[in-house]
């Protein structure tokens, strides 16, 4: 019988791409909802980093002979790719490549936060932020006196929107914000922010680790000034993530780091800068990493980005329709009917989250349990910890099934 969700996505032909999904753990074969960590790689992904390595490998922008030019046009060209998935249309000089969304946030902490920042300077983000923002910005904030002020968020998951603009004032000069909570789910207006933030003459930095690999993302429709996103979430390879800023901007900072290849022309006395991005990337890049980027791009827009958040939403909606039959557990983040990330957090009263992982894993159910990088988040809404599960574009109702069964079985064992 056709579901909401297989008649917006082939799902079983998507599977075939994923032959990780086919394993079997304890004679069960695998029920894979942890993709808000990392999603799982296809066959035409692998495919593009075991042809660079059999194919062109060489170093990028170093080399005159034939395989080095074949390996930097084909990473130069990988920039393009993604700045055009999220909508940059500035290309390669407003596309950094970096190792993950964090590492984008350290470099605009530093390269730009350490440089402007200073005593009665603020930066704004949300209750909701991941570390990497968090901690990220807590250190620069006590390196240059600046303040950190928080937005807050109400009970059901939400940004409190009035609040957002009673404290994102002409003292602001940065806000940073997540565009989908990895917690909640919850999806966050980003366009407003930045229309705020704009209106004080402040920038706006966008963490869209789980929005880019989930929904249509456009970067200018949004005016964000910067915004981060990690490869390893949309169907990549680890290690390479990807960092928009508008081309001013980036032109006006300093580097994050230095060395090799992200000069133009080094003297004893000074150094001069290479070209965006390149004045971003020192050293010997993620090259494979950086090409197969473009490949998960590919793939992505081959199935199409609208299509999968409608699938993520139907298996959100369907998740939560499922646990709220059970007054024992307790959903995170916006209720049913909600547009909302492909991600459901919850807890089960009596079972500790780590041990509903643990007995999961037990029936080939792979979740994740924890603060997931959001401790302040928990604190704040009374937990110490939950479990989640996370959907994306090979997942079906009936592994949300697997996981209910599975839960029983906890709730059984510990009853």
């Amino acid at each position: 019988m056709a579901t909401p969700e297989t008649e917006v996505l082939d799902v079983e032909r998507i599977r075939e791409d994923f032959p990780i999904l086919e394993r079997e753990i304890g004679g069960k074969q695998l029920v894979y909802l942890d993709n808000a960590a990392t999603s799982q790689t296809p066959d035409p992904v692998v495919d593009a980093i075991a042809d660079y390595y059999r194919e062109t490998n060489a170093n990028i922008h170093r080399g005159l002979h034939q395989l080095s030019q074949e390996a930097s046009v084909a990473y130069e060209e990988a920039h393009d790719r993604l700045a055009e998935f999220i909508g940059a249309s500035g290309g390669r000089e407003e596309m950094v490549f970096v190792r993950n969304t964090t590492e984008a946030e350290n470099l605009i902490a530093y390269a730009w936060g350490l440089n402007e920042l200073e005593p009665g300077d603020e930066v704004v983000m949300s209750e909701m932020e991941h570390h990497s923002s968090l901690v990220t910005w807590q250190q620069i904030a006590d390196r240059t006196g600046a303040e950190i002020r928080y937005i807050q968020v109400d009970d059901d998951g939400h940004l409190d929107m009035d609040h957002a603009a009673e404290i994102i004032t002409d003292d602001t000069q940065m806000v940073s914000v997540v565009h989908v909570s990895n917690t909640l789910g919850t999806i966050n207006p980003v366009g407003e922010l930045a229309d705020i933030a704009h209106d004080h003459d402040a920038y706006i930095f966008v963490d869209g680790a789980q929005s880019v690999p989930t929904m249509p993302v456009d970067v200018e429709e949004m005016d964000a000034d910067f915004f981060a996103f990690s490869g390893h979430k949309m169907v990549g390879p680890t290690g390479i993530g990807g960092l928009y800023g508008k081309q001013h901007l980036l032109e006006e900072m300093d580097p994050f780091m230095y060395g090799g290849g992200m000069i133009r022309k080094v003297e004893f006395e000074e150094t001069t800068w290479h070209d965006l991005p390149w004045k971003y990337e020192a050293g010997t890049p993620a090259i494979a990493q950086g090409i197969a980027l473009a490949e998960a791009a590919d793939y992505l827009d081959d199935i199409g980005m609208e299509r999968i958040e409608r699938h993520e939403n139907a298996l959100a909606q369907y998740t939560i329709d499922r646990l709220s039959e059970f007054d024992d557990i307790d959903i995170m983040g916006p209720g049913a009917g909600e547009q909302r990330g492909g991600l459901v957090s919850f807890t089960l009263d009596t079972v500790h989250p780590h041990d509903i992982s643990e007995i999961l894993n037990d029936y080939s159910v792979a979740i994740r349990a924890g603060d997931h990088c959001t401790q302040p988040l928990h604190d704040k809404m009374g937990k110490t910890a939950s479990a989640r599960a996370s959907f994306y574009i090979y997942n079906t109702r009936e592994e949300i099934d697997a996981l209910v069964d599975a839960l029983d079985a906890a709730r059984d064992l510990f009853r």
